[in-house]
């Protein structure tokens, strides 16, 4: 399982919503005060290194694109931390999520349909 750090993380998901970026591009995505370009290339060397990210070579200029989708990224952290923290039960989880959370009547009625909808599809 890869592990990014919260920095990549971040930088991780600026990669995700543009899909394909120039460094300078991505330095400004980040909220102000701007984080150095040797940081953001030390954070780019890593997440190459990590395989979670590659780049297109222009001359002196690198367009770096992802390697892994979102969803399957957090679809494994999400499994681990049922695993690591909820004794590998989804219910336990789905008890904590909707206790825990302070979700309205309106987003517990949403979930109810999501749930519902993926029952339905079950049968």
């Amino acid at each position: 399982m890869i592990k990014l750090s919260q920095s990549e993380e971040q930088l991780m998901e600026y990669i995700w919503q543009k899909e394909k970026a120039f460094m300078k591009d991505l330095i400004e995505s980040f909220p102000d005060p701007k984080p150095a370009s040797t940081t953001v290339a030390t954070l780019l060397k890593r997440m190459t290194d990590k395989g979670v990210i590659a780049f297109n070579q222009y001359g002196n200029s690198r367009e770096y694109y992802p390697l892994i989708k979102k969803a399957d990224y957090f679809s494994t952290h999400v499994s681990s931390m049922i695993k690591n923290y909820f004794d590998d039960s989804v219910l336990q989880f789905a008890s904590f999520f909707t206790k825990e959370t302070n979700l309205s009547k309106s987003q517990l009625e949403e979930l109810k349909k999501i749930i519902d909808s993926e029952i339905k599809k079950k049968k």
